[in-house]
């Protein structure tokens, strides 16, 4: 079976979101989604003085899709509609389903905003299929210790395995729709391969550093698209890297996004709109 085959890079775009250093390369020129990864935003890095405001994602709702947020640096408290509330530190994942309908809060706990400090988390949304999209919510939180790692290539390759498996390592969370979630260290010349992706869309990102991919050079705060058809996959630093890495199958459904939903249809986005004003959603009191 051939390579995966590098199509663009999509170098992501500054946009702070307030005071939160931001940069965001999807949805971005000519890329609309990599289904079904839909959106991605990377905060920071930056270091938040004592006495900060903290992060600025106050109670909001979401319906069709789900959350998968990395903390890098620093940390984050969750709560949501659901009753469900962590606070997840370096290292750590949320996975929110979102589903049929929830409202949550992402700030900082009040000692990072007391102290300050090292800030940097990167959110990801992945779509859900038609059938799907009305799914119970759930939550899952994932402290560092939670996420088992993948050593391979003497040690200068280490995965990070949060859904989905490799070799004999199996993540912690059983994803809805077969989604393989990770965070790849890689030392300087550190190697990874991948086989089995045909047919399936990787989602590829360098957080730090660089990588060498079938011949390109890959900087970093890059998101590299790929081919449909190749089954593997080596990704290589130079001289050492840090990146999110995935791969799913297609929905292939409509995509009709307006703000916090995503459905597949205008009457579904107008009927979650509905819901959220009749308070179907439930509440967030911070």
């Amino acid at each position: 079976m051939p390579h995966k085959i590098v199509l663009a890079l999509h170098p992501a775009r500054r946009d702070d979101i307030a005071d939160l250093v931001t940069r965001r390369p999807l949805p971005g020129p000519g890329l609309e989604q990599v289904d079904p990864f839909l959106f991605l935003n990377h905060h920071g890095p930056q270091t938040y003085p004592p006495n900060n405001r903290g992060l600025p994602f106050g109670p909001h709702p979401h319906r069709g899709f789900e959350t998968v947020s990395f903390i890098l640096a620093g940390e984050m408290a969750h709560l949501d509609s659901g009753g469900h509330e962590s606070v997840i530190r370096a290292g750590g994942v949320q996975w929110m389903t979102a589903g049929s309908g929830l409202v949550h809060a992402e700030i900082s706990p009040a000692a990072f905003k007391q102290q300050g400090g090292a800030l940097e988390i990167l959110q990801l949304w992945v779509n859900l299929p038609p059938a799907l999209k009305m799914t119970a919510p759930r939550y899952i939180g994932l402290q560092a210790q939670d996420i088992p790692v993948h050593e391979t290539d003497d040690g200068r390759a280490r995965l990070h395995l949060i859904s989905g498996q490799y070799g004999d390592t199996v993540g912690p969370i059983d994803s809805l729709t077969g989604v393989f979630m990770s965070t790849l260290d890689l030392k300087g010349g550190g190697r990874i391969h991948f086989d089995g992706l045909a047919g399936r869309n990787v989602f590829l990102y360098v957080v730090d550093g660089a990588v060498h991919i079938e011949g390109r050079d890959i900087p970093r705060w890059t998101l590299v698209t790929l081919d449909l058809a190749g089954d593997h996959l080596e990704i290589e630093a130079a001289p050492e890297a840090r990146l999110a890495f995935g791969h799913a199958d297609p929905i292939g459904a409509p995509v009709v996004a307006h703000g916090p939903f995503v459905m597949n249809t205008i009457p579904e986005i107008q009927k979650a709109i509905a819901d959220y004003n009749a308070g179907k959603f439930g509440n967030v009191r911070l």
